[in-house]
């Protein structure tokens, strides 16, 4: 099991990543609230990882703190949910957020993320609320991105591709990066912007 990674970062392609480890590069998929906090291409970086091995392929998922790597390792093991959501799970909001959503019985928050329909958010109540009891429960709040002026139009590109990985559709990614009013200085304050005033839709 490969349980932290230390290196150099290559690239940032939301929502993979490749980090070189002395000499071997790793691709490695990691949450958006991860992303926030990567240091600059060239830059050493530090991750908590979980490995997927499957039959045909093992997929390595990154974590910038511990307890967003145990609340995903929590998140695998609900019926019905998979790496690929439990990551846009934690893309979509913070670990804490995704916390008090539980320990509150808030579907209503839990639907807006894509793929997680009201009996899958029901389910994701029921089954992870023992498992996070220990957790300690703050209000929190999706904050928007500080972004800077001279955008590079491929950044909003990225974006949009980045949202379609995570689980929303072509159309629906186009529209949420449209919307966005403030100017942003990288794609992650792009996917940022879009993925708080998604959540924040009533």
């Amino acid at each position: 099991m490969i349980g932290r990674l230390r290196g150099t970062l290559l690239e940032k392609c939301p929502p993979h990543l490749l980090i070189d480890v002395g000499g071997v590069a790793y691709e490695v998929s990691a949450p958006m609230f991860t992303f926030y906090h990567l240091p600059d291409i060239g830059q050493q970086a530090t991750l908590h990882t979980h490995l997927v091995v499957r039959e045909d392929a093992q997929l390595l998922f990154g974590f910038m703190h511990m307890h967003e790597r145990a609340l995903f390792r929590s998140l695998i093991k609900v019926s019905a949910v998979g790496p690929k959501l439990a990551l846009a799970i934690l893309s979509g909001m913070e670990a804490q957020h995704f916390v008090g959503c539980v320990m509150q019985n808030d579907t209503d928050s839990l639907v807006r993320i894509p793929g997680i329909g009201k009996k899958t958010a029901e389910r994701l109540v029921i089954e992870m609320r023992d498992r996070l009891n220990d957790w300690q429960v703050a209000e929190t709040a999706l904050t928007a991105p500080i972004c800077a002026e001279n955008v590079l139009d491929n950044a909003k590109q990225e974006a949009i591709s980045a949202l379609i990985a995570l689980g929303y559709k072509p159309q629906e990614a186009k529209k949420a990066i449209s919307l966005i009013k403030e100017t942003c200085e990288s794609s992650e304050a792009f996917i940022r912007s879009a993925l708080r005033n998604m959540m924040s839709k009533a």
